[in-house]
């Protein structure tokens, strides 16, 4: 009690520590560390080592993405590369066939006239050289049985049609027909010295071989 009949504070003496906090008061000399979002990061990573090399899904899946995309165009390029050349293939055969029948639809027209050719050429051989020779309306009539046949061969000239007459040539058995060898040192071996019946070629085929004698 005071002598103006207070109560005396009992605590009055006691000394409350300065750094107080609500969870309870911290011994004299400790220093109290302030925890930051940064510094728990940190702390995260270092107890997850491989955390930060481990890549999101998120990447994993637009990576795997790509890589189809990548594979899915060079199938859709090579395709197209396939389908352009099969393209062009076709387009060849198909101007070949043209040319080819173009070419050789007259073959069997033009295996008929050169018989007609054949017989115009005959009918000029057999008559005798003194009666071609003489002059008057014989002669005339001579001269255009041999117009004639020259136009004729001209025509099939105009169509492919090509007279073959290999005198001197080599033997080719793609347009020649031996008939018969003579013994002929004068030339070399397997060299056409006689045609029996001339030949005929369309474009670049044998319409008719030469009948020819080969010398041996």
């Amino acid at each position: 009690m005071t002598n103006n009949g207070t109560p005396k504070n009992l605590h009055h003496n006691r000394q409350i520590h300065p750094h107080h906090s609500q969870g309870g008061t911290h011994q004299e000399g400790q220093d109290i560390e302030k925890v930051t979002p940064e510094h728990s990061a940190r702390e995260a990573a270092s107890e997850s080592p491989d955390a930060a090399s481990v890549p999101p899904r998120g990447a994993e899946d637009a990576h795997d993405a790509i890589a189809r995309l990548v594979a899915e165009n060079v199938d859709l390029k090579d395709r197209l590369l396939r389908a352009l050349a099969d393209a062009e293939n076709v387009r060849r055969r198909a101007e070949r066939e043209l040319n080819d029948m173009r070419q050789y639809a007259v073959t069997k027209f033009a295996g008929d006239m050169v018989n007609v050719a054949d017989n115009l050429e005959r009918a000029i051989d057999s008559l005798p050289a003194e009666l071609r020779g003489n002059a008057g309306p014989f002669k005339t009539f001579v001269e255009g049985v041999e117009l004639t046949e020259k136009e004729l061969l001209r025509s099939l000239e105009a169509h492919g049609v090509k007279k073959l007459d290999p005198v001197g040539n080599g033997f080719d058995p793609h347009f020649h027909e031996a008939m018969f060898q003579v013994q002929d040192q004068s030339v070399p071996s397997g060299t056409v010295t006689t045609v029996v019946q001339p030949g005929y070629k369309i474009g670049s085929r044998s319409l008719r071989p030469a009948k020819v004698g080969v010398a041996s």
